[in-house]
């Protein structure tokens, strides 16, 4: 069993969106609250990002925001966390939320959090980490892109050993279950004649 003490959450920032997701987004931080597990995000305060930092600083756990100087007007960075690191570029932001985190999870969100997803994807296929990656698809949000990734491997663009670089669950009950029980893999980079 692995042991998680901080979490990175990758998220939307928009409020436009089901309830259900807001929900989500309260649950998991009261979960990682309550197990005293520090969350580690994008460091924005709307949308999701902002629910989520809310939940759990409301319930006495640790924060830990990660944003860029460009961005800190747009998303407005959120100034009541446990820590705000503002950083220059977004490669700089994404390495850091990877370095301080023991395990990732894909809530609902847009561009921004797919590129999170699949570079933090891509890192473990190439070895470059070895932290579990759970995908909370809450009312089917990432169904599609499931599709997608499965297509992909059926097509022999990836090994279906790489699509199980990451974990898929449907309630938020079963993210932190799922990060703490996944096993350490040896998957990554191999040969085709493998």
């Amino acid at each position: 069993m692995r042991n998680i003490k901080s979490v990175c959450v990758y998220c939307g920032s928009s409020s436009r969106v089901r309830q259900s997701y807001k929900d989500a987004a309260v649950e998991l931080g009261r979960i990682l609250a309550r197990e005293q597990i520090r969350l580690v995000y994008g460091g924005g305060q709307v949308g999701i990002m902002g629910i989520i930092a809310d939940a759990v600083l409301e319930n006495g756990g640790e924060v830990t925001g990660i944003i860029p100087h460009f961005l800190n007007d747009t998303e407005v960075g959120k100034a009541d966390l446990t820590e705000l690191i503002a950083v220059d570029s977004m490669h700089v932001r994404k390495q850091i939320m990877a370095e301080r985190s023991d395990g990732f999870v894909v809530l609902p969100g847009g561009f921004g959090t797919l590129d999170e997803f699949f570079e933090i994807l891509t890192w473990r296929q190439l070895k470059l980490h070895d932290k579990p990656i759970v995908m909370a698809d809450i009312d089917g949000y990432w169904s599609p892109l499931i599709g997608t990734v499965d297509h992909i491997v059926e097509e022999g663009f990836a090994h279906q050993r790489n699509r199980d670089l990451f974990e898929v669950v449907s309630t938020v009950a079963d993210i932190l279950p799922t990060l703490r029980n996944e096993p350490k893999s040896d998957v990554g980079i191999q040969s085709d004649r493998t």
